[in-house]
């Protein structure tokens, strides 16, 4: 069996380096831009306003003359630090009444937690551009592409209710650290 030489973390993964506005550079002269999108709650809106909506969302697709990627990301919840709050609140009361209560609601959110697996999502848009060697783009040329994506999406995404956020430096580490953590996060 031959020795295999293992690489590092830094040789393995794509990434070259994280701006400070939270652009990424790829190898291979790939820039991508992680945006965070909290979406609204379509189920509670009329139908009107459902309609509005999807007419909205009609022509973000369409403005949309570059490529995305929508990624959904699910994490599973921890109560514990909430359900210790309320057992210390247990403590505290004498009431039994109200203890009975607080116990039963804790009760109750184990189980909801236990069948359902409550968990919260984070949704993010991911848009790229190449710095084409045929094409002497400069960097800040790229990273000007970017944000006016960033801005057409946001414009778009907007008018369906939905607010849209730019991720900084530190963001985009945290994004990127639960993505290649995934497991150890929802354990």
């Amino acid at each position: 069996m031959k020795n295999k030489q293992l690489k590092s973390i830094q040789e393995w993964l794509p990434i070259e380096e994280i701006f400070e506005n939270g652009i990424i550079k790829l190898k291979k002269n790939i820039y991508i831009k992680i945006i965070k999108i909290i979406p609204i709650n379509f189920n509670l809106k009329s139908n009107l306003e459902k309609e509005a909506i999807l007419n909205s969302y009609k022509i973000f697709l369409k403005t949309c003359d570059f490529d995305i990627q929508i990624l959904i990301q699910s994490k599973k919840e921890d109560l514990s630090q909430h359900f210790s709050s309320i057992k210390n609140n247990l403590k505290n009361k004498e009431n039994n009444i109200l203890n009975n209560y607080l116990k039963s609601y804790i009760n109750f959110i184990q189980k909801i937690n236990n069948e359902k697996k409550s968990s919260s999502k984070n949704y993010f848009i991911i848009i790229k551009e190449n710095k084409n060697s045929e094409i002497e783009a400069s960097e800040e040329i790229i990273i000007q592409n970017l944000n006016d994506k960033y801005f057409k999406i946001k414009d778009a995404l907007s008018r369906c209710g939905n607010k849209v956020f730019e991720n900084n430096r530190e963001e985009i580490i945290n994004i990127l650290f639960s993505f290649f953590n995934f497991n150890k996060i929802n354990k």
